[in-house]
Order: C-alpha cells, then sequence, then structure tokens
C-alpha cells in the first residue's frame, strides 16, 4: 500500500501547477489562453518575462526532483515504486489533476526527475541538449532528444534495475509524447527557432 501511496502523491506534487498560479497572481489570466497553451516556463516567459522562466523552471523542477526523493524515502528506496514515482511526477506535470488534465511538457520537472534518478547521466543528457539548441536553435528539438536519450544514457552509465530503465523510458515517453506538435512543425519546417519573432499571430500547438 505504501508504494501506491507514494506514486499518488508524486502525481499530486507533480501536478502542482506552479506557471498556472504564477501567472495568474502576476497577471490575472490564464496562461493556458497565451502562446503554446502549456504551463510551463518557456509559455510563462511568454507572459512575464526571464524572472517568470527561472521562477517556473526552478519550481517545477523542484517537483519533479522532490517528488521523487520522497517516493524513494517513503517506499524505503524500493526501485518499483521509485519508477512508478518519476512517471507519475512527470504525468502529473504534463496531465495535472487541478486544472483538467492540461499543463505543460514536463521538460522542467522531467529534468528534476532524472536528476533524482541519475545525475550522471542527466548532466550527459544537458550537453546533448546545449549542443543541439547551439547547433540548430531548437530548443524543442533539444528537449525530445535529450529526453530520448535519458534512458540510453541511464543504461549505459549505471546499469539500473530494469524496473528504473523502464521508469526513466516511461518519464522520457511523456516528454517527447507532449512536444507532438513541435515534432510535426520541425518536420515541416515550420518550427521558430531561438531568439528569432513570431510573424505568425496564430497561438502555438
Amino acid at each position: 500500500m505504501t508504494g501506491l501511496l507514494t506514486t499518488a502523491l508524486a502525481y499530486l506534487v507533480g501536478s502542482i501547477p506552479f506557471g498556472y498560479l504564477i501567472v495568474r497572481w502576476r497577471k490575472g489570466i490564464d496562461v493556458r489562453t497565451t502562446g503554446s497553451g502549456g504551463t510551463g516556463a518557456t509559455n510563462v516567459m511568454r507572459n512575464l518575462g526571464l524572472g517568470g522562466f527561472l521562477a517556473t523552471f526552478a519550481l517545477d523542477f523542484g517537483k519533479g526532483l522532490g517528488a521523487v526523493v520522497l517516493a524513494s524515502r517513503l517506499a524505503g528506496g524500493d526501485p518499483r515504486w521509485v519508477a512508478a514515482a518519476a512517471v507519475a511526477a512527470n504525468a502529473g506535470h504534463i496531465f495535472p489533476l487541478w486544472l483538467g488534465f492540461r499543463g505543460g511538457k514536463g521538460v522542467a520537472t522531467g529534468v528534476g526527475v532524472f536528476l533524482a534518478l541519475a545525475p550522471i547521466p542527466m548532466g550527459l543528457a544537458l550537453v546533448i541538449f546545449a549542443a543541439l539548441v547551439a547547433a540548430f536553435r531548437y530548443i524543442s528539438l533539444g528537449s525530445i532528444v535529450a529526453a530520448a536519450a535519458f534512458p540510453l544514457l541511464f543504461y549505459a552509465v549505471d546499469q539500473p534495475p530494469a524496473s528504473l530503465l523502464a521508469g526513466s523510458a516511461g518519464a522520457a515517453a511523456l516528454v517527447v509524447a507532449s512536444h507532438h506538435a513541435n515534432i510535426r512543425r520541425l518536420i515541416s519546417g515550420s518550427e521558430d527557432k531561438l531568439g528569432k519573432k513570431r510573424t505568425d499571430p496564430r497561438p502555438l500547438a
């Protein structure tokens, strides 16, 4: 029963919509009606600038890290329940109970989750992210590839138990799947590059 409770707790922690709350507090609007329609740090930045981005990223990162660490302690380090918490925390951010299951894309929360699971592979994934963004100037591309690479790096570096590896893959798959609209735009060549001003008035998907 403890494992089920820690999984539910991880989901609820992941569901805390920090980006939504910050924009509602500062501007009195639903951040999901602007930009990409998400609650993550990038969309908050479109409304509140760099300060909003940093605050949201830090809080979303913290809830991912905290959910997994807390689950590990409550479940006695059982890798099955740690893995379940990793998936649940990211699922909570992407599909938050409090906002009709419409949240963000799980990048910052995923960074926290992955760091809790395996710091060295997470660091390597960040290097991949930075290299891709520097080379191609697509934040979405860096996020997608880094998330997809994390389970492979986790396996190569740490040789984790199968349950933890599966949990990392599940959390990564959620991040990749949440970028489905970005993937379509990358394929079509219409994805916005870092630093480029949008000329299309339509909201991002």
